[in-house]
This record gives structure tokens, sequence and C-alpha cells, in this order.
């Protein structure tokens, strides 16, 4: 894609848009709104019940179950913030979203995603501790130590995501107002604009390199240690491994669906409209649908303590 778009017949520039997401369907197009209310519901439901086990019952206080009920709250919000208008969309064809709205909701997906990221990488360094430095576990992982090591990425993201979104809102807008997507992503909205983009293209790779790259490089690293260790002790740490395992299938998870998304928008591919939109709101949809149901299969204490739930439930008179 060309870093230069100029349209020298129109030197307006839009404030409001159209969110197009899927046009193409026609007709068909309303038929949307059943899956991904499906998944909406879905998505609300199993991550209110895991935040809910982990808030009332007092052994899943642990610095790793706080963690995970940190990340099905984070799978609570993303699809908020855009799944209910996508779904006016879908049934009543409310499709329009001014700049200053677009660039809100583009502050909060990227923010989440990237603190979502973030999270990934804090479950690793909470599997380090537990496996090579079990003795020094509980005293790097108390909460004013650990506020220590999440404070540096917390100030990373908010700084490179409000660059990102502060230079997009800068841009002006008179190619069309119709963005091509579901909800405004940074790309959809930027190659709309009439100016020179490079800059914009320019951090959103950065942004891309230094929080979930980077994120994953060191999760790469923390888990390669962990493993070894592992193999040296043998099957002290069979339980603990369990959990990591949890972890990386999360992350390979939203890794795939992440680098997909991104992708499509900056190499040269074959990918549609529709499939791009598509991959683009299953990186949000999929993780926060599918997250908690990992998790409350995968980890025997949240398993334990929701089955203890049901049957509570069970028998509680009417």
């Amino acid at each position: 894609m060309s870093s230069m778009q100029h349209n020298p017949v129109q030197n307006i520039s839009f404030t409001t848009f159209k969110l197009n997401g899927f046009h193409d369907l026609g007709e068909w197009r309303p038929i949307l709104f059943i899956p991904y209310l499906l998944m909406f519901l879905l998505s609300t439901t199993s991550n209110s019940i895991l935040i809910f086990l982990i808030i009332s019952q007092r052994a899943l206080h642990s610095p790793m179950f706080v963690l995970i009920g940190l990340m099905a709250v984070v799978d609570l919000c993303w699809p908020v913030v855009f799944v209910p208008n996508m779904l006016f969309s879908f049934l009543f064809n409310w499709n329009g979203i001014s700049l200053l709205g677009c660039l809100i909701q583009m502050f909060c997906l990227h923010y989440v995603g990237t603190f979502q990221s973030t999270l990934l990488l804090w479950m690793a360094l909470d599997r380090f501790f537990a496996i090579c430095r079990p003795l020094y576990y509980h005293k790097y992982m108390q909460m004013p130590n650990f506020l220590k090591f999440i404070i540096v990425p917390v100030i990373r993201n908010v700084i490179l995501i409000t660059t990102m979104v502060s230079l997009a809102g800068k841009l002006q807008f008179c190619i069309t107002n119709e963005i091509d997507h579901c909800f405004c992503e940074h790309m959809a909205l930027v190659q709309l604009a009439c100016g020179d983009i490079s800059v914009n293209n320019l951090i959103g790779l950065l942004t891309a390199f230094l929080v979930p790259t980077g994120d994953f490089v060191f999760i790469t690293v923390s888990y390669i240690i962990i493993f070894a260790s592992v193999i040296k002790s043998g099957k002290s740490h069979l339980k603990a491994i369990n959990t990591c395992v949890t972890h990386i299938i999360v992350i390979t998870s939203s890794l795939a669906f992440a680098l997909m998304a991104f992708l499509s928008y900056r190499i040269r591919n074959n990918f549609s409209p529709n499939s791009r939109i598509f991959i683009s709101t299953m990186y949000v949809l999929f993780s926060s649908c599918f997250n908690p149901i990992i998790y409350g299969i995968r980890t025997k204490e949240i398993r334990e303590h929701f089955l203890k739930f049901v049957n509570h439930v069970k028998t509680v008179p009417q």
C-alpha cells in the first residue's frame, strides 16, 4: 500500500464515518447478528462466572488466579467496546460514528489488546518464579514487588497506543467516510487519509514490535527456561507445568489471530475484505469466548470450584 494517498478534488476532512463491515453480503448481512450475538453472550457469561469464582473463593486468591481473573476482566470488557454497535449495525443498519467516537473506540480496542498481551507475560513470569525460583516466589509475587514488574509494560502500552491514536486523529480524511470494517481498527481508518500516512504506518509497526512481539519473545524465553528446569527436576513440577501448557494454548491462539489480523493490512495477500474483517473480529471474540473455558477445563482448582458452584445452585430450593 502506498504511503501517499491524495485526492485534489476534496479538501474537506470528514468528521463522521460509516462502519460498513460485511456490506458485500447485502441482504444476508443481518444474519450475522445471530452468530455474533451468541459469541458475545458466551463471552459475557463464561468470563463473568470465572470472575465470580475467583473473587468469591478464598482458595483462588493466589497471584496466579488473580492474573487469570484479570484476563477474564479483559476478555469481558474487550467485546463490549465494539460488539453491541456491530450488532445494531447488522440488525438496524446503524453504522454511523463520529471521528472522536472512532478514536476513542480505537484507543480502547488497541489498549485492551496490548494489556492482554502484557497479562500473558505476567502469567509467564508467575510460572517462572513458581517453578524456577520457588524459594523467592512469595517475595517477588507480593503486590508491592510485583507492581515493579508491571508498571513499565503498562506505561509502554499507554505511550504507544496514545501516540498511535493521536497521530491518526490529526490526519485529514477526504478520500471517503466509509470504513470497510465493523469497528475502528487503526489501519482501517488511517488508509482513508488523503495525506502522507508513512509515520502512522511506522508507529503501528513499532507498536506491534514493542508490545505483542516483545512480550512474546520474553514469554518464549521464560517457558524455555521453565521446561529446561522441569526436565532437570523430573516429575516434581508436573502440576505447575500443566498450568504452563494452558497458558501456551491461550498464547498460541491469541498470537495466531493477532498476526493474521495485523499482516492482512500490511502485506499483499488474497484476503477478501470480508475475510479480513472476520479475522479481526475473531481476534477479539475467539479469545474472549474460549479463554475462560480453557482455563476452566485445564486448571484443576477452577474446575473443582466451578463444579461445587454448579452443585450448590442445583441444591438450592426453588
